[in-house]
């Protein structure tokens, strides 16, 4: 059947839930949530305590787009099986996208880990949560732990190239365990920057102004007028962004996480201040000489200040992380659209590093001693193993300035060891041809709106979480758990494995009802993990084993299985 939607009322029914869910599972893996989610519902309708369906309707909502409609079929999923880890996995998952809901997402993810330590989705989970706020520490221990359990897995290995790389989410000011509503702390971001932005730019604009005035047309008081006119013009517009920021209390965290955001505000506040002080020291009269060193300050603080900390940003983005690690990661999982994407930006990023090494060395061995320049052939030596470890061929782009920069470390090489001006020339100006490079191709990503060469098109990869089949406990199972004479508990406490009789009862939903001891209670809040026996309440030729997450509720414990294991005992009916 080609589409879910088309499917008449004999075909729905003659499926069962369990194979509706599989046709969910299999849309999903396909790119297809909106089929999925009418797959996911018609088995729900034909079993409403699936908690498998409802975890897949939720899935799907999330693909949709719909991160608030997830969450309520999530926690049906849960409270069908409170036991399940899959089904928690799934709701820190969804509760994680909705505001001031994450202190309950992070509670979701550990129990997750607590009930299926052995699996590598709910340490996947706890990574992600970490890198999102920035916790790279965490993030790349968890991720190593999950590659422990399943070395392919791909999420865990993209994520923790980016953890590698020491990645932000853009925007990096905000932190998604604040309950603030995420539109609040984008608006006072954009306020701050605005204000820091048109007050160095407006500053920068007078002083040159202020200085043409003075200088080419003799008009030095008219022109520190019109600097006090501008600095008049900066009260409405600081009054104005302020007045868009409705989080003040978050400021200070907001710079704490956005360095970058707080280097700007402060590079506007001592340039306005810069330029008051250059205006006022400029009309005071009298003022010896000896101050222009320090007018000639005040100005290019003003003038420079912007420029010059762009640079510094480039320069410490470049050299942030560990690319080449996180390339080698990006490289194990070629076939993950995220991995080739994280991939391209990593090698524009080796790349940068290449060459913000080879202008200094250049240049210094221009000025000291051109012999010096012979160590540039060493310098691309990273790039290329990088280049070649990623066999990424993608970006033609790429290609090309990476060819550039080699030549200008051999150029300049050549021209150093054996005083050829030309071989100098060549060099130098593939050094400038691979900037130009680079430009065009941001331009060209910036233009066409897909990823450029820059750190803010790295990508977390979100594969869909939580759609692992819950455990099916055919009729014999149920029957044997709902007739047997007598049901085993075996748990651990303190002094080891105990094990102790039970009553036992089957839900529509798989869950086994125990009504246990006092000490069983007690011992399974510190480890949940049990295992329940019965046998086969009619001939006794067969025993069930259920292992599961023991769950207190009320007077009662709610197993949810994790494996089922059958077996025969031996006796006259395995000979007939």
């Amino acid at each position: 059947m080609d589409s879910v939607g088309t499917a008449d009322s004999a075909d729905r029914t003659d499926r069962s839930p369990r194979e509706w869910c599989e046709e969910a599972v299999a849309r999903l893996r396909t790119g297809h949530p909106d089929t999925a989610l009418e797959a996911a519902r018609l088995a729900a309708d034909l079993e409403p305590a699936n908690e498998w369906a409802y975890r897949l309707i939720s899935l799907a909502l999330e693909r949709q787009g719909r991160d608030a409609d997830a969450v309520a079929p999530a926690e049906h999923a849960v409270s069908l099986a409170q036991g399940s880890w899959p089904a928690r996995l799934r709701l820190g998952t969804a509760l994680r996208r909705v505001p001031g809901r994450w202190a309950e997402a992070v509670e979701q993810a550990a129990l997750a880990r607590r009930y299926a330590p052995e699996e590598a989705d709910p340490h996947v989970l706890h990574g992600d949560q970490a890198l999102l706020r920035a916790e790279h520490a965490p993030a790349e221990r968890a991720y190593l732990t999950a590659l422990d359990r399943d070395p392919a897995h791909p999420q865990a290995r993209v994520n923790l190239g980016l953890t590698l790389l020491r990645w932000d989410r853009f925007p990096a000011h905000r932190d998604p365990a604040w309950p603030i509503d995420p539109r609040e702390s984008g608006r006072a971001r954009r306020a701050l920057e605005v204000w820091s932005r048109q007050s160095r730019l407006l500053v920068a604009l007078a002083t040159i102004a202020v200085v043409v005035a003075a200088l080419a047309f003799d008009r030095g008081r008219e022109g520190r007028l019109g600097g006090l006119v501008v600095l008049v013009l900066l009260v409405p517009i600081t009054l104005r962004q302020a007045r868009r920021v409705t989080v003040w209390s978050y400021v200070p965290a907001m710079l704490g996480r956005d360095p970058w955001l707080g280097a700007a505000l402060a590079s506007a506040a001592v340039s306005v201040a810069a330029f008051a002080a250059w205006l006022t020291l400029g009309a005071l009269p009298g003022m010896p000489s000896a101050f222009d060193p320090l007018w000639a300050a005040l100005a290019g603080i003003v003038v420079l200040g912007w420029p010059v900390s762009a640079a510094v940003r480039v320069l410490a983005e470049l050299w942030r992380g560990s690319p080449l690690r996180a390339l080698a990661q990006f490289a194990r999982v070629p076939a993950e659209r995220t991995a080739r994407r994280n991939g391209g930006v990593a090698l524009w990023i080796v790349l940068g590093r290449t060459w913000s090494v080879l202008v200094p060395l250049v240049c210094g061995a221009l000025a000291v001693e051109p012999r010096a320049a012979v160590l540039a052939v060493a310098v691309p030596y990273p790039m290329l193993a990088s280049y070649r470890r990623a066999r990424y061929g993608e970006d033609g782009w790429l290609a090309v300035a990476t060819g550039l920069v080699v030549l200008a470390s051999a150029a300049c090489a050549a021209g150093g060891l054996l005083g050829l001006v030309w071989a100098w020339r060549a060099g130098l100006g593939a050094l400038c041809a691979a900037v130009v490079v680079f430009a065009l191709r941001a331009a060209r990503a910036w233009w066409r709106g897909g990823p450029g060469p820059w750190r803010a098109s790295l990508i977390m990869c979100d594969l869909p979480t939580g759609d692992t089949p819950s455990v099916a406990l055919t009729p014999e199972i149920r029957q044997a758990f709902a007739y047997a004479r007598s049901v085993v508990l075996s748990f651990g406490d303190s002094l080891g494995p105990r094990v102790v009789g039970t009553a036992a009862t089957v839900t529509p939903s798989g869950e086994l009802r125990l009504v246990p001891e006092p000490q069983a209670r007690a011992a399974v809040e510190a480890d949940p993990r049990v295992a329940v026996f019965a046998a086969d309440p009619l001939q006794r030729r067969f025993w069930v084993e259920v292992r599961g997450i023991a769950v207190a509720d009320a007077d009662l414990l709610r197993v949810t299985p994790k494996q089922v294991l059958m077996g025969e005992f031996p006796g006259r009916h395995q000979r007939r």
